[in-house]
């Protein structure tokens, strides 16, 4: 027989049972289409987190008091660690390949200014911080470069906490109160939209000593570093630790280097994909559990063709291929109706909430649909084996 022919017959059996194959093929493709439109949520906010990271750049580091690895050190040794300060960060400043550093502190307080009040976030930054974060002022200036230790009381207000104290008057030179202490106005940030559901426009920026003694405390949250390009983020990480542990004693901090957040960002979101696109594979069990009992019907009602084609000469592996071709076919083709559901609804789902990030992975597209064939060759193989092992003259005595 030729392949032309198996073709043919196989084609011809799904086409002549139009309903009971389309209704088969639907199990794959309600399956197909889970797996392409949950694993397409799961890359686009893969993606979009990893954007939100990124956007500040990819050679910094940051520095945060206290270790996340403790090595065995009795619970009454971290009591004592010591704080990270604003001398700690313009000391790093000194420290090989470093191009800027960034003293971080945050908090919350009530913002009052031309009559009206608002509780925003407050950010304690260095003056460096448009460098190293990428941020740049909409009009006026960022804060100075004072004395870290006694800067004076200037603020700069992000686009939305500006329009929302002054609307559309100028907000430079004008004082403001900020947890009840004084500041003048000296710039506003451009827009910068959220990161990961946080508005970095609702803020108010003031010098990192100040915010420090507002918020009552004796550390620094973080400490950015901006380092040289094309120098090993090994090499600065080394000559960070020399600058504090000098200054400290030991190593009671942490130092996590841009690429180690993306690192455990990707590999938490990969398992995210993954996760959900395995929910998305249990509709492919079940479909393939459909061709499996529709398979095994056709095999009963077309003994007498298998007969009629063994006592025509046509081996049993004949039999093998054909009724598997017909598995593989439904499979095929309802994996492919899948795909063209699967990535128009994820089109569509991002047309109707443009907020969600929706991106179709393609990797996952093409191994939804290898997994149908794969389903639909497992599923017909025991009812090929039957019909193959069908004995000729005992088919033909059906009809």
């Amino acid at each position: 027989m030729f392949i032309r022919d198996v073709i043919h017959l196989t084609a011809g059996a799904i086409i002549a049972h139009r309903l009971r194959s389309s209704l088969t093929g639907l199990g794959i493709a309600v399956g197909i289409a889970a797996v392409v439109l949950l694993t397409s949520i799961g890359e686009g906010i893969h993606r979009y987190v990893l954007t939100e990271f990124t956007q500040f750049g990819t050679h910094l580091l940051g520095i945060n008091p206290g270790r996340t690895q403790t090595m065995g050190t009795p619970i009454g040794a971290l009591a004592t660690v010591r704080p990270l300060t604003i001398g700690d960060s313009v000391a790093l400043e000194r420290a090989p390949h470093v191009v800027a550093v960034v003293p971080a502190v945050q908090g919350n307080a009530e913002v009052e200014a031309n009559g009206r009040q608002r509780r925003t976030l407050v950010y304690g930054m260095g003056a460096a911080m448009p460098e190293v974060l990428r941020m740049n002022v909409a009009t006026g200036r960022f804060l100075p470069a004072d004395d870290p230790e006694a800067p004076r009381a200037h603020a700069v207000l992000g686009a939305k906490l500006r329009a929302e104290l002054f609307g559309e008057r100028n907000p430079l030179g004008e004082r403001i109160r900020i947890g009840g202490e004084r500041y003048r106005v000296i710039g506003v940030m451009e827009t910068k939209g959220q990161m990961l559901g946080l508005d970095l426009d609702d803020t108010v920026y003031i010098p990192a000593a100040r915010a420090l003694d507002m918020f009552g405390r004796n550390s620094l949250m973080e400490i950015d570093v901006l380092y040289r390009e094309g120098v090993s983020v090994d090499e600065v990480v080394a000559g960070i630790k020399r600058v504090l542990n000098a200054r400290h004693g030991r190593e009671d901090y942490t130092i996590t280097t841009q690429q180690q957040m993306l690192d455990v960002m990707g590999s938490v979101l990969g398992v995210l994909t993954f996760a959900v696109g395995a929910l998305g594979g249990i509709s492919l069990l079940v479909g393939g559990v459909g061709i499996l009992t529709i398979m095994t019907i056709t095999v009963s009602e077309r003994t007498p063709e298998v007969g009629l084609l063994r006592a025509l000469g046509a081996p049993r592996a004949q039999i093998l291929r054909l009724f598997l071709g017909e598995a593989v076919l439904l499979a095929t083709a309802g994996g492919a109706a899948g795909l063209a559901l699967g990535a128009g609804g994820a089109t569509l789902l991002h047309a109707l909430v443009p907020a969600l990030p929706v991106q179709v992975s393609w990797s996952y597209v093409m191994m939804a649909e290898i997994i149908a064939v794969v389903i639909g060759l497992i599923a017909g193989v025991l009812p090929a084996r039957r019909a193959a092992a069908l004995d000729p003259v005992e088919a033909l005595r059906t009809e």
